[in-house]
């Protein structure tokens, strides 16, 4: 697959997204913040990092205490650079200030719009709805925001959780990558999944005109 424009390419190209003056980020959902990293945020992280059930399905394998650490000092290195093309957020519940996981956005072609979203949550609050609210939430600030075109997704097909938040939030399934990950052993398959930005402007105008009122969701 091509990585870039043809050479003989003679059309508009597209417009590379906007990842100035966006450091640091904030945002806010009805019952979230999501925030910067910061290395006092390690053993908070680690708290899921550690967790086997919680890393089964990714690529990074159990955490200790210092590769968390360790991750978030790399996180702060790679979102301090400029253009900035970065964002992995600490998930804070606002009624009590609990770090419960990260959601991540990383614009891997500039040059096309398109970025790749992540998530990670504390096993103890699955099933809540905080990981659709805070990923839906820096999904619509990059589509708003950073002008993205596409954001686009994938999960090893086991993890059914991962599938079903990807497609609440309107991404669809693009296609099925048969043992592309050597994971803890075992090669693993991938499902991939994206949204376009049209696709995502009309499910929240869908949703505005069903509850009346804009999407609760903000930036500050």
């Amino acid at each position: 697959m091509a990585t870039s424009l043809p050479v003989l390419w003679s059309g508009p190209r597209p417009r590379p997204p906007t990842t100035t003056n966006v450091n640091p980020l904030r945002l806010t959902t009805p019952r979230l913040v999501l925030r910067e990293l910061a290395e006092a945020d390690a053993p908070a992280t680690n708290a899921w990092e550690s967790d086997p059930d919680v890393v089964r399905y990714l690529t990074t394998g159990v955490h200790t205490l210092d590769e968390s650490l360790d991750y978030i000092r790399e996180v702060r290195r790679a979102s301090a650079e400029t253009p900035r093309l970065l964002w992995d957020l600490g998930v804070e519940r606002r009624e009590d200030g609990l770090l419960i996981g990260r959601v991540g956005l990383c614009v891997r072609r500039p040059e096309h719009r398109e970025a790749e979203v992540w998530f990670v949550f504390r096993r103890d609050v699955a099933g809540r709805g905080y990981a659709t609210e805070a990923t839906r939430a820096l999904m619509g600030w990059g589509f708003a925001t950073l002008g993205l075109h596409r954001i686009m997704g994938d999960c090893d097909p086991r993890n059914a959780r991962s599938a079903r938040l990807m497609e609440r939030l309107g991404m669809r399934r693009e296609g099925h990558l048969r043992e592309n990950w050597w994971l803890q052993g075992e090669w693993c398959d991938s499902w991939i999944y994206a949204v376009l930005d049209r696709e995502w402007s009309a499910a929240a105008a869908d949703e505005k005109g069903a509850s009346g009122e804009a999407p609760r969701r903000s930036a500050r």
